[in-house]
């Protein structure tokens, strides 16, 4: 299993030690960091690889294993999510990124849910919530004089709780809230963050069922119903509701919105009873997502995450990519992944039972932007259209594959009967194995550009945790301008003026069209794109679908509607400058007071 790469290193970026010393790396009582980039990536590959000897890998056997588990993080081609790189080898260490937690409809489980998720912020995850089985606001409480608050109101309770605590001291808590388009207090919960200094450790997303879909469609009306009683509390035209969604993701780029009917209908599990009639853990319906949308989960379940770097397989003619090396690569992602099931330490015994029910992985990959312009694709093209569906149909089947040699070798999935799989007769050790993170951090770690977006700026400023402000230089950028001989500090200062190349004098135009960025493409090659990505990946894909400042409603509109059209499980949009504080801002202005952002989980702290 091992080569002879033992001692190869990638360079560490400025900018990634910065981030490396500020989140990762372990430090002593005092707040010194202790630990190397290279030290990290040992701890984290040594206790990995132990874990093989639950399944009678030798001594021998698992030192090859944790040295390739090494190579692969050090060489930069494969990073998991940023808690398992921050607490693999450490006692207690919790290593998953994604959990949905249930929120039963009673002030006590309310309120047990939010001290889970303080208990999950803490460790470094994220968590996702549906709201929807909350009766809605003014509702009669029959165990008091009272009437109910609403779900908003208790969005804003975990809201506070979230920003008081910090996540092992590394990064703030992130959380997805969502509620059914069906529930009586929808209205509320599409505007509640247009005043965007509220609810600011939340992404919140619609969940939209196929007969709003098709009502909104017909211009039909739509039912409101009572989530406890099932009664229809009031009637709206589908079409209202549609455009208030529209207006608020025009103006704040919230709320997004998932299809979780067609989210269930793709999900490989099926809903099984126990032995005592209540439904199995882990076989629940779906109804919320993690922070950043890719990963459907249903209550209790939490799932582990980890991108391959593919600018690091494009082949060396610069033609296509080494699909030997990153079919391999797969294989080790997988077994990595499915070892961090084992080696995690749950924060909660219902959430152990569930995630080890399905054992739910996420192989998705990072650098995309970057390996298109190293094989010279323009990445609002369909030939980077089809490079994408190329590539991620590979990674899809050789995930199954290597799912399936582990299920030959360790087991089935607990509740694989429960499955598409068996159905199918397929052995497969995870429910799902393929999922398209936004690698916020992890991509800065890699020195790349993040998950399948396209490149955001070639100078841009990034805000990391405590508002520190790190510049960012494409690198690729530089060297085919010292190459083609159009190099010039003037030049750079220029780009660096407003981010991109679009506008700059002296630039050739195939190099302008080669390195386009995020706003100057439009967004029907996002939607696209998403879609390349969605229709071989298991679970979702994190993307934004990028607009102009200029961009109508109607334009969100027809996103949206297009969105449906191709297939997508979900959709987050966002128009430049629509929000007065932005994680990634172009130029070197950092004093203004907007910028452009690729909108992902708040402060971009919840990334994997």
């Amino acid at each position: 299993m091992m080569d002879d790469h033992r001692t190869s290193t990638k360079e560490l970026s400025k900018n990634a030690l910065r981030v490396l010393e500020k989140r990762y790396l372990l430090t002593d009582e005092a707040g010194k960091v202790v630990e190397t980039a290279d030290g990290l990536f040992r701890r984290v590959a040594k206790a990995l690889a132990s874990i093989e000897a639950r399944f009678g890998m030798d001594a021998v056997e698992i030192a090859d294993l944790e040295e390739e588990f090494f190579r692969v993080m050090n060489e930069h081609k494969f990073l998991p999510n940023s808690p398992t790189l921050m607490n693999a080898g450490k006692k207690c260490g919790q290593l998953s990124a994604c959990f949905v937690l249930p929120v039963p409809d009673s002030l006590e489980g309310i309120f047990d849910t939010c001290k889970n998720a303080a208990l999950i912020h803490k460790t470094g995850g994220g968590t996702g919530f549906s709201f929807s089985r909350l009766r809605p606001l003014n509702d009669p409480v029959s165990s008091s004089v009272g009437v109910a608050s609403g779900p908003v109101s208790f969005m804003t309770v975990y809201d506070a709780a979230t920003e008081a605590i910090r996540q092992g001291g590394t990064r703030r808590g992130a959380n997805m809230g969502i509620l059914r388009i069906d529930h009586p207090d929808i209205e509320q919960f599409i505007t509640c963050k247009r005043e965007t200094s509220k609810l600011n450790n939340f992404n919140i997303s619609v969940a939209v069922t196929d007969e709003f879909m098709q009502a909104v469609s017909n211009d039909a009306d739509f039912d409101l119903v009572h989530p406890g009683t099932g009664e229809v509390v009031r009637t709206v035209k589908a079409k209202h509701l549609f455009d208030l969604i529209v207006e608020n993701a025009h103006a704040t780029g919230e709320p997004g919105i998932v299809f979780i009917d067609r989210i269930n209908a793709l999900d490989p599990l099926f809903q099984a009873l126990d032995e005592n009639g209540q439904v199995l853990p882990g076989t629940e319906d779906i109804e919320a997502t993690n922070p950043c949308g890719e990963q459907p989960l249903g209550p209790g379940d939490a799932c582990n995450l980890g991108s391959i770097n593919v600018s690091e397989f494009v082949d060396e003619s610069g033609n296509d990519f080494n699909w030997t090396a990153l079919g391999h690569m797969v294989q080790i992602a997988v077994r990595f992944l499915d070892d961090v099931i084992e080696a995690n330490h749950y924060p909660m015994a219902f959430i152990e039972k569930a995630a080890k029910g399905n054992r739910r992985i996420g192989v998705g990959v990072m650098g995309l932007a970057e390996a298109l312009i190293k094989m010279n694709i323009v990445y609002d093209s369909e030939a980077a259209i089809r490079k994408a569906e190329e590539l991620m149909s590979f990674i899809q089947r050789h995930a199954h594959e290597a799912s399936g040699r582990l299920a030959v070798e360790r087991g089935n999935f607990p509740n694989w009967t429960h499955s598409k799989w068996h159905k199918m007769n397929v052995p497969m050790r995870n429910a799902t194995v393929t999922a398209i993170a936004p690698t916020g951090t992890i991509s800065i770690i890699a020195g790349t550009s993040s998950g399948i977006e396209p490149l955001f700026a070639v100078c841009f400023i990034r805000r990391v945790l405590g508002g520190e402000e790190l510049i960012e230089v494409n690198e690729l950028f530089e060297s085919v301008a010292r190459k083609r001989g159009f190099y010039s500090e003037d030049l750079m200062r220029q780009i660096a003026a407003t981010g991109t190349v679009e506008n700059v004098q002296g630039i050739p135009d195939d190099v302008k069209r080669l390195f386009v960025c995020s706003h100057d493409i439009d967004y029907s090659w996002h939607l696209k794109m998403q879609a390349a990505f969605q229709k071989y990946t298991d679970s979702g894909v994190s993307k934004t679908i990028n607009f102009a400042h200029h961009a109508t409603n109607d334009n969100v509109r027809e996103a949206y509607l297009k969105s449906w059209d191709l297939g997508l499980k979900g959709i987050t949009v966002y128009r430049d400058q629509s929000r007065p504080a932005q994680v990634l801002n172009l130029g070197l202005g950092s004093s203004l007071p907007h910028g452009n952002k690729r909108f992902c989980a708040p402060g971009e702290e919840c990334d994997v």
